[in-house]
């Protein structure tokens, strides 16, 4: 479910982002293309379709955000007796660089002088 709100998110994102570039900060943009009276759509029914086309999709975007956040599973903390099993396990896996024999340890060269 997670998945799919997300990729809502991402479409709603990018028709805004389309509506916005469509639009024209002085009120031109597509809207200044139709400029018959007589024509079914005119310039200021295309300026407040776009205008509300921006406003309904930035609610949608705000909606689906907030429903992905709540929808984000979150890892429950685990008991203080399994923590402390996890930690030891963990101690018991690592090695102590003391405890490795010297003939197997790395040996840094010494550089030949001629």
């Amino acid at each position: 479910m997670y998945n799919f709100i997300v990729v809502l998110i991402l479409i709603v994102c990018v028709l805004l982002a389309i509506v916005v570039l469509v639009q024209n900060s002085k009120g031109g943009g597509l809207a200044a293309n139709f400029s018959a009276p007589n024509q079914i759509m005119g310039v200021r029914k295309t300026t407040d379709f776009l205008e509300k086309t921006t406003w309904t999709l930035a609610i949608v975007l705000v909606v689906l955000s907030i429903l992905a956040t709540a929808l984000i599973r979150t890892q429950r903390p685990a008991s203080q007796e399994a923590l402390q099993t996890e930690v030891a396990v963990d101690n018991a896996m690592t090695i102590p660089a003391a405890t490795i024999p010297a003939a197997e340890a790395p040996v840094a060269e010494a550089p030949v002088a001629e």
